[in-house]
């Protein structure tokens, strides 16, 4: 880590952040809120028309590559989360969490797909022994980075929202 980030960790006050800055961070965050919710309340009848018209068999023609490039992709974000955690880089709290939710995802399709099949059980021991807990810990962690991180307060976040609003917002 470079000397400009360790003083930082030392105890040094790190500098108020300007007005600038927090509104840009209020405009960003509201755009985000907006988008989330939109996408949110568009997956609500996607979801039930899914429900109602989906086959409750189907059978894959592409079973292998599937699991075997999700397991991949599995693989380079552990893979990513142990260089970039060995480096001390920021970005380990994506890729942490990028981690975590594959490994519930895992999790979620090794048991849903294996129900009915002997195989359910070798995926349940593997979700609830394996998977779930190194996810929990995962998230664990990132939460713990997350609040070690300074951001701005919700004070001054929310005095930036009650000043006028520029045509970017």
């Amino acid at each position: 880590m470079s000397d400009a980030h360790a003083g930082t960790r030392e105890g040094a006050v790190a500098p108020a952040p300007s007005a600038d800055l927090l509104e840009r961070v209020r405009r960003h965050r509201r755009h985000t809120l907006e988008l989330l919710t939109v996408c949110a309340i568009g997956l609500v009848p996607w979801t039930v028309l899914l429900a109602f018209t989906l086959p409750s068999g189907y059978e894959v023609h592409q079973w292998r590559v599937t699991w075997v490039g999700f397991d991949v992709l599995l693989v380079v974000a552990m893979a990513s989360t142990v260089i970039l955690g060995w480096l001390r880089h920021r970005f380990v709290i994506v890729s942490g969490l990028a981690t975590a939710v594959l490994l519930i995802c895992d999790a979620w399709f090794d048991v849903s797909l294996a129900f009915g099949t002997s195989d359910v059980w070798l995926s349940a021991a593997l979700a609830v022994f394996a998977e779930l807990p190194l996810a929990g810990y995962l998230i664990h962690r990132v939460m713990g980075m997350i609040s070690l991180a300074q951001w701005p307060s919700a004070e001054t976040t929310a005095d930036s929202d009650g000043q006028a609003a520029g045509p970017d917002a």
